[in-house]
């Protein structure tokens, strides 16, 4: 892929996250100060690699799974290098130090900072137990108010915690996307989770689940950055 084309592509997928509406080549153009027959010619090209695709209703493009994953592939890459904690980190490390002594609640506490920060579903492994805070704001967005993708989506929810037990990821940061997700396939949904040591487990888990369609940047630093910060506290 050329240097245009991972821009164009993250373009898209950076757009589409705010607007929830597919990116037309109009729009692309004016970003990049070229034709739209240059961006519509870039577009068909990732079209035809399978990094975008477009839906039926509309003349615009939206990330297909495979390009979300090379998108998410480069950030990982950026941000395996050290980053400053930022101001949200900083919040959620004060809310949480405040229930130092009592693991649950700290767990508790960042997983409903994630909640308010992303709007996300938000969701930690505490002992034996899934704790789960957010899901209004998870069957609020539009890609789950079909049906078929709700009854998705909530049967991943409700095979999530037998899996993590089973599979035990082991990355410090893992990104399941959409059809990468080990339920619910079909759901057009992604979990970003971290693992970190727990008084309760040396794999112990915490992270959101939300549309595939989110600002990955972000949120997998937000989550990244509560994993690191949950295994320094407890």
């Amino acid at each position: 892929m050329t240097e245009r084309q991972i821009a164009i592509l993250t373009a898209i997928i950076e757009q589409y996250a705010e607007i929830a509406a597919p990116v037309g080549s109009v729009t692309l153009a004016k970003l990049f100060n070229v034709s739209s027959a240059t961006i519509r010619s870039e577009m068909a090209k990732l079209e035809e690699h399978g990094f975008i695709q477009q839906p039926h209703t509309s003349a615009g493009r939206i990330p297909t799974d495979k390009g979300y994953r090379f998108y998410v592939n480069l950030l990982t890459n950026q941000q395996d290098e050290p980053k400053m904690i930022d101001r949200s980190a900083r919040a959620i490390e004060a809310r949480v130090s405040n229930h130092g002594t009592r693991a649950d609640r700290a767990i508790r506490s960042a997983v409903d900072s994630l909640v308010d920060l992303t709007q996300n579903l938000g969701l930690a492994t505490i002992g034996d137990e899934l704790y789960l805070a957010g899901m209004g704001n998870l069957f609020s967005q539009p890609e789950f108010m079909n049906g078929v993708n709700a009854q998705n989506v909530a049967r991943l929810l409700d095979n999530l915690e037998p899996w993590l037990r089973e599979a035990t990821p082991n990355e410090p940061l893992n990104v399941f996307i959409g059809a990468e997700n080990p339920i619910g396939k079909s759901s057009g949904a992604t979990l970003i989770i971290s693992r970190f040591r727990s008084p309760y487990s040396d794999n112990s888990y915490i992270g959101v689940l939300g549309p595939t369609r989110q600002s990955y940047a972000r949120v997998m630093r937000l989550v990244r950055q509560t994993g690191a910060m949950l295994e320094e506290v407890l």
